[in-house]
């Protein structure tokens, strides 16, 4: 027999019994679908913390204080305050690969614009905070260098900020109260969106580091809670962490034995936390719907097991007749293809849909690739020879006469 005239038996074999054949494919349908949506909705997420990582910053840069160990305690980053704007500024001038630095003090409180109230973050920070942050101002201005050294009380809205105290109305040049201190709104902010973790960027007023220190910490100090830096290129991130550790460990005296009271952190250690969560995850998933095509694989030789002792007598007739036991091998294993090709197909179009759902229920995009498809299809279909290769061999391996004999 040609290969197409095989083909074609064992496709009527398949439609003749349409029902029986839906529920062997079944597991495979459910398997492939199941690989198709945990990759769709994986790559989706991964590619959706990677902009969430880059809308932090330009090629970021934080610096904490903390982390020195004394008497055998180890401070994490953050327990101390040992950093300085100067510091930052001491970095900018002699490490090359920064090209913009801002110091941040952090504060927060209660917001109140007339009778609206918001209770918020406030991030003390210098001009090149938008260099850093890459973020631009969708209307008014940024504060001014001069804002900042005779700590003006100005201050630039996020936009959740500004949707939530002044409800539609302009805000510039409008006096807000942060702990009960007026403040004139300068500017908005452009639309961040949330952060890898959850945080709404949105969600926070901007203001000279000098007027949040003096103002609402009420501190003479120049102490700040952390630097951020922007790199000229990540390439050189390695290099800038060696340098700034060199000119930090130098400003603070430390020896040599001594460990560093501060924290370098850089945003790749972020993605690859991330990343390697995310696989985890994923891979977990796909073991889950391997198990469920493994199964759907056992269904499919059970079921072909049962259709070579149903149709012994039609086996042994085409031996018969002349049929070689290749055809007959053939002939099944094509059957087996088939439901899991079959399978395969319906279970793509089932993990799209799927996939699809979950974006639109979730608001979180997916990516379905091509390769992702073409490799679902061929394992599928090898499925299909694994587990129907048995059943066609034995089969081909009948004996015509006792076949025949068979009732």
């Amino acid at each position: 027999m040609t290969g197409l005239i095989t083909i074609r038996i064992a496709m009527r074999a398949l439609v003749r019994n349409k029902t029986r054949s839906l529920l062997t494919a079944l597991g495979i349908i459910i398997g492939i679908a199941a690989v198709i949506a945990v990759v769709a909705v994986g790559q989706g997420a991964s590619v959706t913390m990677r902009n969430q990582i880059s809308s932090m910053g330009n090629n970021l840069l934080m610096i904490f204080p903390g982390s020195q160990r004394t008497g055998g305690f180890h401070g994490g980053a953050g327990t101390q305050q040992t950093l300085t704007a100067e510091d930052g500024e001491a970095i900018l001038r002699e490490c090359p690969m920064v090209q913009a630095m801002s110091p941040m003090v952090r504060a927060g409180g209660q917001c109140i614009y007339r009778e609206n109230d918001w209770a918020t973050s406030v991030q003390g920070v210098n001009v090149q905070y938008q260099e850093v942050r890459s973020w631009d101002v969708a209307s008014g201005s940024f504060f001014t260098d001069s804002d900042l050294r005779s700590a003006a009380r100005v201050c630039v809205l996020g936009q959740t900020v500004a949707e939530n105290l002044f409800q539609g109305e302009d805000p510039l040049n409008k006096t807000i109260r942060i702990k009960n201190m007026p403040f004139r709104v300068v500017g908005v902010m452009t639309k961040k969106g949330s952060a890898a973790w959850g945080q709404d960027q949105d969600d926070t007023i901007i203001a000279p580091w000098t007027t949040v220190r003096r103002v609402l910490q009420n501190s003479p100090f120049n102490n700040v809670n952390q630097l951020m830096m922007s790199l000229v290129s990540m390439d050189a991130l390695p290099a800038a962490k060696d340098e700034i550790s060199k000119i930090l460990r130098q400003r603070h005296r430390l020896n040599q034995t001594t460990d560093d009271d501060f924290t370098i952190t850089d945003m790749t250690e972020v993605t690859q936390m991330i990343t390697q969560v995310s696989s985890l995850m994923t891979m977990l998933l796909t073991i889950i719907a391997s198990i469920s095509l493994a199964v759907g694989g056992i269904g499919i030789m059970n079921i072909m097991l049962v259709a070579v002792s149903e149709r012994t007598r039609e086996i042994g007739l085409r031996l018969a007749v002349g049929a070689r036991r290749r055809d007959i091998l053939m002939q099944f294993l094509a059957e087996a293809v088939a439901l899991s090709g079959a399978g395969g197909i319906i279970g793509i179009g089932l993990g799209i849909s799927v996939a699809n759902i979950v974006a639109k229920v979730n608001h979180w995009p997916v990516m379905i690739s091509a390769s992702a498809i073409l490799l679902a299809l061929t394992f599928s279909a090898g499925v299909g020879i694994f587990f129907g290769f048995y059943p066609a061999w034995r089969a081909a391996r009948l004996n015509p006469i006792e076949s025949l004999r068979r009732e």
